[in-house]
């Protein structure tokens, strides 16, 4: 069973923006609070990469194609980790995908963003 569940895709023109939203409901807060967290995404017929990653102490690094324009979050009280996404280009499509660091083997479905004018 999937530890974490995402959502907030669609389907938006280039230039908007969206926010995704990863739930990991399955932990205890006091867990979820030390877990650093990523978020990885899988392009149509493309092997799955890293996006952005925030430690426990809400520090951040994201990967160059996406330095910038997104931005990762994470509300522990919540049990939540977002991903602003601004100035989304086409080559923003793809299956968005959140895990811990080091990552479940099990995967949440992922969510679907698809930038298209």
């Amino acid at each position: 069973q999937a530890q974490f569940v995402e959502s907030g895709g669609g389907v938006v023109q280039p230039g908007r923006s969206l926010r995704l939203s990863c739930a990991a409901s399955r932990f205890s807060e006091i867990l979820f609070r030390l877990l650093p967290m990523n978020w990885y995404r899988q392009a149509p017929g493309k092997g799955r990469e890293w996006v952005a990653a925030i430690d426990y102490g809400g520090s951040t690094n994201y990967a160059d194609s996406v330095k910038g324009r997104f931005i990762i979050s994470r509300d522990n009280a919540k049990k939540l980790v977002y991903l602003q996404m601004n100035s989304l280009k086409p080559e923003d499509t793809a299956v968005y995908y959140c895990n811990k660091d080091p990552p479940s083997e099990s995967w949440g479905q992922g969510t679907q963003v698809t930038v298209s004018s």
